[in-house]
């Protein structure tokens, strides 16, 4: 490969070759990053993405062995897997000195998981990103400026109400995106599922659970995510403040938002129907090649990137909900050493 691109990489290996890892192989064109190699066990799809972005014949393989020992000390790999691979691959690359490692969400299927990958990384001096897109997507970015603005005041509760969407295939993105907008670092959670728990159409082997979930921040902030098994559309959120809401349907494109008139501000929470101002916002919908193009563009310049501790985070979540629902609903703390138990999650 001759000269480098504006990321500063020389090149990336892309590890999976499905319907995700499309997208990422967008993002790595626009952002100037050849694709040294590809891999997958199928044939077919690691031909489609070696065919489409100049991949050579000699750079597409089957095992990921094979491909990190073909591309050692790489500037960048891209692990585009389901969950249950992500600590081999991503432990592989770090010993191969991969620079940078992109993992697709869920970081793992267990805490155990995570903590190994995080080890590996930091003895191999690897930064290790995972694709929690929110903070680069207009919903959530149109929201941290509401938040900034001093309008809704402090944000109280995040309230996500979705179709039946899936706890880890989705809920962990509204986990990621409630540390990002308010800063708060999940200590509890609570949890209740809702009917069986559902196949992934990406194998039998995987399955997710619906239901209610409430998630407590340090700082006190709440967020309920509302995804029963008998709820079938939707994305929705709503913000709460001091002074104002904010409701954005994510599908639709559309927020609105009303608030407390500024003269008003000084009046307690109980005078709730104060005179108010509302407004409308419409932001385009999202696809997925923006928001990973800008996930890797700032693992590049090595900040405000959703880490593998981000990523730790979401997963210690996550069990904890687990943990919740499968004891009638008790509140079970984010850091319980327990959760660390080498449990593997069913997530794809």
């Amino acid at each position: 490969m001759t000269g480098k691109c504006k990321t500063g990489w020389r090149g990336a290996v892309l590890i999976g070759a499905g319907r995700m890892a499309q997208a990422h192989a967008l993002a790595l064109k626009q952002l100037g990053v050849p694709i040294a190699g590809v891999c997958d066990l199928r044939q077919e799809a690691r031909d489609a993405i070696g065919d489409a972005f100049a991949v050579p014949a000699t750079g597409r393989f089957v095992s990921s062995a094979d491909i990190m020992a073909a591309n050692p000390n790489t500037d960048l790999v891209v692990i585009a897997t389901t969950a249950d691979s992500h600590a081999q691959l991503v432990i592989e690359a770090a010993k191969a000195g991969a620079r940078n490692i992109l993992c697709e969400k869920p970081l793992a299927a267990s805490v155990t998981d995570c903590d190994a990958m995080l080890t590996a990384c930091k003895a191999s001096g690897t930064k290790l990103a995972v694709n929690h897109q929110m903070r680069f997507m207009d919903q959530y970015l149109k929201v941290h400026e509401e938040v900034d603005s001093g309008r809704l005041g402090r944000l109280a509760s995040m309230t996500v109400v979705g179709g039946c969407m899936g706890l880890a295939m989705n809920g962990s993105h509204y986990i990621e995106a409630f540390g990002f907008l308010t800063g708060a670092r999940p200590v509890s959670a609570t949890g209740f599922f809702t009917g069986a728990a559902f196949n992934n159409p990406r194998g039998p082997e995987y399955f997710d659970q619906a239901g209610e979930f409430r998630i407590l921040g340090d700082s006190g902030q709440r967020l309920t995510i509302v995804i029963g098994a008998d709820q079938g559309h939707g994305m929705t959120a709503t913000y709460a403040g001091a002074f104002g809401h904010m409701f954005v349907d994510e599908l639709e494109g559309e927020a609105i938002v009303t608030a407390r008139k500024e003269e008003h501000r000084g009046q307690p929470p109980t005078r709730y129907g104060m005179p108010w101002e509302r407004r409308t916002l419409r932001f385009p919908q999202a696809d997925n090649v923006g928001p990973t193009r800008e996930v890797l563009r700032a693992l590049a310049a090595g900040s405000n990137y959703p880490d593998g501790e981000a990523g730790r985070r979401v997963i210690a979540t996550l069990a904890a909900c687990y943990a919740s629902a499968e004891s009638g609903g008790r509140p079970v703390a984010v850091d319980d050493p327990a959760l660390a138990a080498d449990r593997r999650f069913p997530w794809a």
